[in-house]
């Protein structure tokens, strides 16, 4: 019975680590690892790469089209929309790549507890359902009411949204797992449930968890957007990818670029991991 147990759990392990990074050197797993990479870049080099400080008013500046000096024009306040479209992407890449994970860390632990206990499970069903019942600009709109507007708001409420897709994935990705001859046989020979999740439940729950990341990064993107553009998100006049769409929609008329930089950032950071996410898809499927 020992055999079955040892052979299967490395060829899993060695399976998930090769889709896992293979994935992101060819097809669309590189495409979107490029494009989140460039974005991700920009954000991180905002200090050397934008010309003004992202809130400087620049004198005699005001609602210039795109220049040498300006390559996005600057807004009505005389700021330099370039230098603050490279800022915004570090406030929205600190909300995703930190609520998003802190969202799926809660939910895959309480999904792997509910697995155990059965009035955990019946309780945390019923806390899902609760958070699912509202739709995620409703329950921004709630938690700003309560919390005031913010990029602690913002990641209050992706966290919340994230918690139940990923509880109820790795929940039903344990009960399917446990139920394999290789589990069985392991729990025949006395394997414990603590060694069980670590040795085979949970390793070989990663592969659906990584793919739902990807789409739950681009889904934040959107939240963050979605927030700052209905004035509920970052406070001015700090800048973010929504709250510059926003400015840039009302001074479209004036000046064009002001909203299809951001545009351009937001539809490569959504699309970029959306590209990640269907190329470890497919690739758990071969």
């Amino acid at each position: 019975m020992t055999v079955p147990q040892v052979e299967v759990e490395p060829e899993i392990g060695t399976t998930t680590r090769r889709w896992s990074w293979g994935v992101l050197g060819h097809g669309r797993g590189l495409v979107g690892a490029v494009m989140v990479l460039v974005v991700v870049l920009a954000g991180v080099l905002a200090p050397l790469l934008a010309p003004y400080g992202p809130n400087e008013q620049i004198p005699g500046a005001n609602l210039v089209p795109p220049s040498a000096a300006h390559w996005l024009g600057t807004d009505e306040l005389n700021r330099d929309v370039y230098s603050r479209m490279l800022y915004a992407i570090r406030v929205d890449l600190f909300i995703v790549f930190v609520a998003v994970p802190v969202g799926a860390a809660i939910g895959v632990l309480i999904g792997l507890v509910s697995t155990m206990y059965t009035a955990a499970d019946v309780i945390a069903q019923r806390a899902f359902d609760v958070i699912l019942a509202f739709p995620v600009l409703i329950l921004g709109i709630g938690l700003t009411a309560a919390m005031g507007p913010g990029v602690r708001t913002i990641a209050t409420v992706i966290v919340l949204a994230e918690i139940p897709v990923f509880g109820r994935l790795v929940r039903t990705s344990v009960l399917t797992i446990r139920q394999l001859p290789y589990v069985e046989a392991s729990r025949v020979i006395g394997a414990g449930n603590g060694w069980l999740l670590r040795k085979h439940l949970l390793p070989n729950s990663l592969e659906p968890l990584t793919v739902q990341l990807g789409v739950s990064m681009s889904v934040a993107v959107f939240i963050e957007g979605a927030m700052s553009f209905l004035g509920l998100g970052v406070r001015p006049p700090n800048p973010s990818l929504g709250s510059l769409i926003k400015d840039g929609i009302r001074n479209v008329w004036d000046s064009p670029a002001f909203v299809i930089g951001p545009l351009v950032v937001v539809a490569m950071l959504v699309l970029g991991f959306l590209l990640i996410s269907q190329a470890i898809s497919a690739a758990r499927r071969t």
